[in-house]
């Protein structure tokens, strides 16, 4: 197979040359070619399958001990500029970069197959979808790939259609730490990753092309890339509002995505439109929309189970590609905090020793198409996107951030954004309680100079009277026993909708420092344990613990020197003044 796009099959060509694999393979995307990648793998040993009866077509990989997440410390955006990637990325000079890694390169696939696949980021006829090709030597990021994207023949139809293309280059290598790193060079819209298998290192379509890539192209288009979910929640009434949440690792973000209303809110129905990643872009009225550039989903398996997220629970049982779980005596997959079976085999392939290691790995994942899922909206397929009627930012916080509040305006709420944090949990960190700053949940995922990034976000307001409203939660506010003040999970539906009664302007707030905050009797806890004590605490906003906060984003901001934006200092200000 060959294509009549002279620049991707030049392209081609002289990556063939440079690698020297035994053959090419060009994908299309059918159910035939990932059955027979699947059946190749199995045979190999790179993948296992499962039990049959439980799991039907459901399979095992095991990746190398030392490739089982991201590495950020081997990320590097390479721009010619290094004050354009900013103090919130690693540098590297493109041609410095493109000589260390392309050396790396140099015979890498011989022996190997390359594959060569198309993809779409968002739906195939969306205008606001992007389009990219990744070479691989890895079968296991090809049947990935066609989980998580639009991939195949219709994708390449487009491709040569426009003309242009995310080029993403990708070789397991050696699998050597040494040899490991992730480049991206934005000014070429190309990615190269080479010496990991690891999913964020190896489906360059999500975090490398999904948001590092694409958010240099939304910034130079006019749009925004997001790590953010986007939700679906519908009234009893049949009304349905769309909103986009963004928050950092370990703060409910899939279970929020996938929520499903308990019984004391009945009628309401929630929708998943996507997990992880949100395209926003404004439409013709100026109206905020959002496509969800992936199909599928890669998430943390690890404290999934009937009641903390029965839809995904559910949703994995078929179809799914299991990556460093753990195996019962029955071939099942197995992860801690599943609640059903039991361990025998670790993630590593030993039998499994509580006294050295879990079971399954911390970051041991999933894949699987987002149609699996219950919760999943046809919608996910419009090429227009749906209408955004709120963003939400969220952080862990045992204190200081009370259960939800609303930004004053825009400009405020790119404020409350940039100054995201979350308190890190032992199981991440080793340490408890350390803040570390996350603007918009993007740290380790936005592709240039974060001070740049929140003058794009400023620039909204200058484009559109109808901008969605802005809002932060908090559902791990603690008592000084170390209780969660907030029940979570389904409950969290009661918050969602206050959001919408503000945004509604059906109810209204009261005006404090930090922005607008529900009146204790607009947040209905009927049902719950839930004192109005507790409430007023969930509630409460201590304005001797915020100084000590926007103090600490204060000196963050710093570190971005001249170029950060004056309409975000302003917002700084004001906050500040505010609480003195």
């Amino acid at each position: 197979m060959t294509t009549s796009l002279s620049s991707l099959q030049s392209w081609i060509d002289t990556i063939a040359a440079q690698t020297l694999p035994d053959n090419i393979h060009w994908c299309n995307g059918s159910e035939e070619e990932y059955n027979l990648l699947i059946e190749k793998m199995n045979n190999s040993g790179d993948l296992q399958e499962l039990n049959k009866e439980n799991y039907p077509d459901c399979y095992l990989h095991r990746s190398d001990p030392s490739d089982v997440a991201r590495v950020e410390h081997l990320t590097f955006i390479c721009t010619k500029n290094k004050d354009d990637a900013g103090p919130n990325n690693n540098w590297m000079a493109p041609t410095e970069a493109h000589q260390k890694i392309d050396r790396l390169f140099d015979g890498a696939m011989k022996g190997r197959t390359m594959y060569v696949i198309p993809y779409c980021m968002g739906p195939i006829d969306s205008p606001y979808a992007r389009c990219g090709i990744e070479i691989t030597d890895s079968a296991y990021v090809v049947v990935n790939m066609k989980l998580m994207t639009r991939m195949g023949s219709l994708a390449l139809q487009r491709i040569e259609s426009e003309g242009n293309f995310v080029k993403g280059l990708h070789s397991t290598g050696e699998l050597d730490p040494e040899k490991r790193f992730i480049m991206h060079f934005p000014d070429e819209l190309t990615i190269k990753s080479i010496g990991s298998g690891y999913g964020g290192n190896a489906l360059l379509g999500k975090k490398c092309h999904a948001l590092r890539i694409a958010s240099w192209q939304a910034r130079k288009e006019g749009w925004l890339a997001e790590h953010m979910l986007i939700v679906g929640v519908e009234s009893p009434q049949g009304d349905t509002h769309y909103i986009a949440c963004a928050f950092p690792s370990a703060c409910g973000k899939t279970n929020l995505a996938m929520l499903i209303p308990p019984n004391s809110q009945p009628g309401w129905k929630i929708w998943t439109l996507g997990d992880d990643i949100a395209w926003l872009h404004l439409d013709e009225h100026g109206q905020m929309c959002a496509i969800n550039p992936e199909a599928g989903y890669f998430g943390v398996v690890p404290g999934t189970n009937a009641k903390t997220n029965k839809n995904a629970f559910d949703m994995i049982k078929n179809k799914t590609i299991f990556t460093n779980v753990g195996l019962t005596e029955n071939n099942e997959p197995w992860w801690e905090d599943k609640d059903i079976g039991k361990p025998t085999i670790d993630w590593k392939g030993k039998p499994f020793d509580a006294a050295n290691s879990p079971a399954a790995h911390p970051n041991s994942r999933f894949t699987v198409s987002a149609s699996n899922n219950p919760a999943y909206s046809k919608l996910a397929e419009a090429p227009e996107g749906v209408p955004i009627s709120a963003i939400v930012f969220g952080g862990r916080r045992k204190t200081l951030a009370p259960l939800v509040y609303e930004a004053k305006n825009w400009e405020h709420g790119v404020l409350v954004g940039a100054g995201v944090a979350s308190e890190t949990t032992a199981a991440a960190t080793g340490e408890v309680g350390v803040v570390r700053r996350d603007p918009m949940a993007m740290k380790p995922f936005c592709g240039y100079n974060f001070a740049d990034y929140w003058d794009h976000w400023l620039s909204f307001s200058k484009r559109s009277s109808n901008l969605p409203k802005i809002f932060h939660v908090n559902w791990f506010r603690q008592n000084e026993a170390g209780k969660f003040l907030w029940p979570g999970f389904g409950e969290n539906l009661r918050v969602l909708r206050w959001i919408i009664d503000r945004c509604e302007n059906r109810v209204p707030a009261y005006t404090t420092a930090i922005g607008n905050l529900p009146n204790a009797k607009d947040i209905d806890i009927s049902d719950l344990d839930i004192s109005s004590e507790v409430l007023e605490e969930l509630l409460s906003v201590k304005n001797n613990e915020w100084l000590d906060e926007i103090n600490s984003i204060g000196e963050y901001f710093k570190s971005y020197g001249d170029r950060l934006p004056d309409a975000l200092n302003q917002e700084f200000i004001k906050l500040k003044a505010g609480l003195t």
